[in-house]
């Protein structure tokens, strides 16, 4: 099973991104003010990325490619191919 980490819409996951790199980059950038205890801040960005930064570049690849791409198998050989508009009105 392929798990899923796209968004609704690019804008969304964009967010989510800006979200997450900015605490990352948030808590690291303010040890030196606040202390240790910023750090703390870090964690919470593994929410807005669903898991990892890599999590989240993979997300954005299949929120772009949604709706464009298609997976087809055919003889134990799956390929990735455009997408028919007619077939997906048909579903």
């Amino acid at each position: 099973m392929v798990r899923d980490f796209a968004s609704t819409s690019v804008p969304r996951h964009l967010a989510r991104g800006a979200v997450g790199f900015g605490l990352i980059i948030g808590s690291i950038a303010l040890v030196p003010v606040a202390g240790p205890a910023t750090l703390l801040a870090a964690p919470l960005a593994l929410i807005a990325f669903r898991g990892c930064p890599t999590c989240w570049l993979v997300g954005l690849a299949q929120t772009v490619s949604r709706g464009r791409l298609e997976r087809q198998c055919a003889d134990g050989v799956c390929t990735l191919a455009k997408a028919h508009p007619a077939a997906k009105a048909t579903q």
